[in-house]
């Protein structure tokens, strides 16, 4: 069975552009997404403002990762879970925590956001992907 990896059929990762965690979270993906499924593209990026304004998303509400799936945005918790059942290894294990309530996870969650420039930082511009990342 061959598979197709044109832009179509992946899944835009959407991600704070400036943020030293939400950039280690791109490279982790990548080194673990042996499918290639996944295509990224910074929040701060036109293409990133185009897709919130497509799928209607408040970026007040959520600035740190979004995931486009099969013409469906998820947000926060329900992203990072989805891409966790994505990656090769076990990372899959992690889509166990779906049966929590969402309002639980994403509380979590977003304690964890509004900390993560003083814990991990921030850049002053995106960062910028390396010639074979942009494959």
């Amino acid at each position: 069975m061959e598979t197709s990896n044109s832009i179509a059929d992946k899944h835009i990762v959407i991600f704070d552009g400036v943020c030293n965690f939400c950039n280690a979270s791109v490279n982790f993906i990548i080194r673990h997404d042996k499918k290639a499924l996944f295509s990224f593209t910074p929040l701060q990026s036109k293409i990133g403002q185009e897709l919130i304004t497509k799928y209607n998303i408040d970026s007040s509400k959520t600035d740190s990762l979004i995931l486009i799936k099969n013409g469906k945005a998820f947000l926060k918790t329900d992203a990072a879970l989805e891409l966790a059942k994505a990656l090769a290894g076990f990372w899959f294990l992690f889509y166990a925590f779906k049966i929590m309530p969402r309002v639980i996870r994403d509380y979590f969650y977003d304690l964890f956001a509004a900390k993560r420039y003083k814990l991990f930082g921030k850049k002053d511009v995106c960062m910028i992907p390396t010639i074979e990342l942009r494959k």
